[in-house]
């Protein structure tokens, strides 16, 4: 029998309101292809049962104290230490990761929850006395009310704790909808955080498709969105969310370079490229999806890239051996699988071609090997189009001011990294490129938790980057007030209709 996930709503589970003849969605292990799980779909009236229950919520726990916020988010960190392996476990099985790799994808999440057990060093607000006679002004910082976030399902645990700790650690009220692809991380969560003591309504899940993903962008009493995703879907969640009067962040795809300098070691880059190119199989929207040579350095480097790839070893994610697991669904694989096939028609170079690949035992598994393309026009699709699969291109140029317009060209600019000895190189680059996190070095430049996540051009959309202190600015907004005590042997001012002065 299959396992059911429903919605989590006021403190509980609850399931369809049409019981066992609703809408419910099929997740599949990718390993195997076979359907493992049913999830429930949302109805807008179970959207609208989920925001009433924050909104109910929020009225108390906006006025808890600090000390009773953070407490219960120190549980609940002792608590994900505690269950990190059976969180892992439901990642691999749903999404296809190998343990090793969703094991990391909790602990990063770890960071934001341990940046939320410490809010109110960040809640702290100012002061100052005396700007006029006998007047004071303080700025604070106060919770939105109900938030809502919509996340991927390349990090189903990530993601939403790049979210919702820091909203209701600042005293907001949550509404996550997940990956219907992987939707029991989501689960686990809810339930992690009623143990530690959360109150009822102030965390709740919602499953399903566009018809709940719509309505929290128009429901009036959702303040805030906070969406992770591919860039048409970023752009949609912020033009419909915005026109509906709320506060949007939304994270959009990537294409994210790596330009390597003659001088670069080259055993180093390519120990990068490989590994961020076909770490999660590709499906992370950090992943290094284009090396830019410079140079006479290209031939060498595809060796050494083409050495190091062929050697993964790709399986199961539940088997310690597999370094790569599959792709999250057949209908992805194939489409990953097209941008290769289709490669050399386009003018690339296949060097690797992973399309086909079978696991023995697992034949019906969402599978494809690792695919390397050198020599690519930044025509060809394979380039243009973000793939989110194992596939890596090379393009090649002749100096350090080529690789930069070529990356600066992009209209994509999440990530970028540059593989230097260079440290002059090195820091123009960081000044010059056009992205919103840079790698010195480092192929994955994902920001600790105490600074912020986000890209540049069509990778956000809306102000605020993600987690670190664009994160409590965005679950918060502003508040100043003047104060003015007059002294008990002052005497009355009187009328004055003058404008306010300050002397």
């Amino acid at each position: 029998m299959t396992k059911i996930v429903n919605h989590w709503i006021g403190g509980k589970p609850v399931e369809n309101a049409a019981g066992a003849s609703g809408t419910y969605g099929a997740v599949t292990d990718p390993a195997t292809g076979a359907v493992t799980t049913r999830v429930a779909f949302a109805s807008v009236d179970e959207v609208d049962a989920a925001v009433a229950a924050a909104k109910e919520a929020f009225a108390t726990w906006r006025h808890s104290s600090l000390a009773q916020r953070t407490s219960i988010l120190f549980k609940f960190r002792a608590l994900l230490d505690a269950h990190r392996d059976e969180l892992a476990e439901l990642i691999t099985a749903e999404h296809g990761k190998v343990h090793g790799d969703a094991l990391g994808e909790v602990a990063r999440g770890l960071e934001i929850v341990d940046l939320a057990c410490g809010i109110s060093v960040q809640l702290k607000g100012e002061l100052s006395t005396q700007v006029a006679s006998r007047v004071d002004v303080s700025s604070i910082r106060q919770p939105l009310g109900v938030v809502a976030g919509i996340t991927p399902f390349n990090f189903p645990a990530m993601v939403p704790m790049w979210m919702f700790p820091l909203a209701i650690a600042c005293g907001n009220t949550f509404v996550l909808k997940p990956s219907e692809k992987d939707p029991s991380a989501s689960l686990k969560l809810a339930r992690l955080l009623a143990e530690a003591g959360l109150p009822d309504g102030v965390f709740n899940v919602v499953h399903g498709d566009k018809v709940a993903v719509d309505r929290l962008l128009e429901h009036p009493d959702v303040k805030a969105v906070s969406f992770v995703g591919s860039t048409p879907i970023a752009r949609y969640i912020h033009t419909t969310a915005s026109a509906n009067g709320k506060r949007v962040q939304a994270l959009g795809g990537a294409k994210n370079h790596m330009l390597v300098l003659p001088d670069a070691d080259l055993d180093a880059a390519a120990d990068a490229a490989v590994s961020a190119a076909y770490g999660s199989a590709g499906e992370r929207c950090m992943a290094i999806s284009a090396v830019v040579a410079v140079g006479s350095v290209g031939d060498e480097l595809v060796e050494k890239i083409r050495e190091r790839a062929e050697k993964i070893k790709i399986g199961p994610g539940n088997d310690p051996a597999s370094e790569m697991g599959p792709l999250i669904t057949a209908a992805h694989r194939d489409k990953v699988a097209s941008y290769v096939t289709g490669a050399a028609a386009e003018g690339a170079e296949v060097v690797l071609d992973g399309t086909g690949f079978t696991v023995e035992g697992h034949e019906d598994g969402h599978w494809i090997g690792i695919s390397l393309l050198d020599r690519v026009p930044t025509t060809a699709k394979a380039y243009r189009d973000e793939i989110f699969g194992p596939v890596l291109c090379v393009l090649r140029v002749d100096t350090y001011e080529e690789g930069v317009d070529l990356i600066n060209a992009s209209p994509f600019g999440n990530g970028t990294a540059i593989f230097t000895r260079d440290g002059g190189a090195a820091r123009r680059f960081q000044l010059e490129i056009e992205a919103g996190m840079v790698g010195v070095n480092v192929p994955i430049p994902v920001p600790v938790g105490y600074h912020s996540f986000g890209g540049w051009k069509d990778s956000l959309f809306g102000d605020h980057h993600i987690y670190g202190n664009d994160g409590t600015h965005f679950y918060t907004r502003g508040k100043v007030v003047t104060t003015r005590w007059p002294d008990p042997s002052e005497a009355p001012a009187g009328v004055d209709l003058g404008f306010p002065r300050n002397h």
